[in-house]
């Protein structure tokens, strides 16, 4: 059982959910985000559910990349061990390429591609040590083609994120440390909370539960929630681009 589990960008959305399922698991935390006021409210609600299990905090912010060094090994120390890291913080912001708005993607590209990077490598670097562990990212399931408008640059960040970890697994084959990739669908989040009409959707919890469940069974990659968005990932990979612009 992965007993010591790391999330960045724990402070909201799917990080914050994510922590409550795995308290409900019985798990410790390391939890870390810019807003450490969240966090503090959040490390009060689970320990005083789930009295039996040990909630660390820090701040982090994952563009710092020498920080996400010193914290990653100063919750291994806290702990003991690291078990399992997830790879969670990002930000959705994007604009149609070309139109100006160039600093607006560098900061999407920078959050959830460099600062991957960098949480990759301390983590990786924790596990090659202890011989051990699980490193989980997030990906989307816009990684899975070229998006347009808005999402263009949002979709090849987590197309990066997502080959960087097939990368780092094709390393690791042949060692105890396990790597999976997790394509969520549409969970409803602080992120994507003024997008309307969107298909498929759920809401935080069930799309939380779903994303725990999927990393409990250590598999290289799984979308989530396994229906629809396994059929249709599928799909995705496969139709024309014209078909698939029409369905973004």
């Amino acid at each position: 059982m992965r007993k010591n589990i790391l999330i960045t960008g724990a402070s909201s959305g799917l990080g914050e959910g994510m922590a409550r399922e795995f308290a409900k698991l019985g798990r410790n935390l390391a939890l870390c985000a810019r807003r450490t006021e969240r966090l503090e409210e959040l490390k009060t609600e689970l320990t005083a559910a789930h009295p039996g299990i040990r909630v660390v905090i820090r701040a982090l912010d994952v563009t710092n990349h020498e920080q996400v060094f010193e914290v990653f090994r100063a919750f291994q120390s806290e702990l003991g061990t690291l078990d399992r890291i997830i790879i969670n913080a990002g930000i959705g912001k994007g604009q149609p390429i070309g139109t100006g708005a160039f600093r607006v993607n560098r900061q999407t590209a920078e959050t959830n591609f460099l600062a991957a990077l960098a949480q990759c490598e301390a983590a990786v670097e924790i596990f090659r040590q202890q011989n051990a562990g699980h490193l989980v990212t997030i990906s989307s399931m816009s990684a899975l083609r070229g998006m347009r408008r808005n999402l263009t640059a949002y979709a090849a960040t987590k197309a990066g994120l997502a080959n960087l970890t097939e990368g780092i697994r094709a390393d690791l084959l042949r060692t105890p440390i396990k790597v999976s990739t997790l394509y969520p669908g549409y969970i409803r989040s602080e992120m994507n909370e003024k997008v309307k009409n969107t298909p498929f959707i759920v809401d935080t919890a069930t799309g939380c539960r779903a994303l725990v469940k999927a990393m409990e069974k250590e598999k290289t990659e799984a979308y989530v929630p396994a229906w629809p968005w396994g059929p249709l990932g599928f799909l995705l990979k496969r139709l024309p681009l014209s078909l698939v612009t029409r369905m973004t």
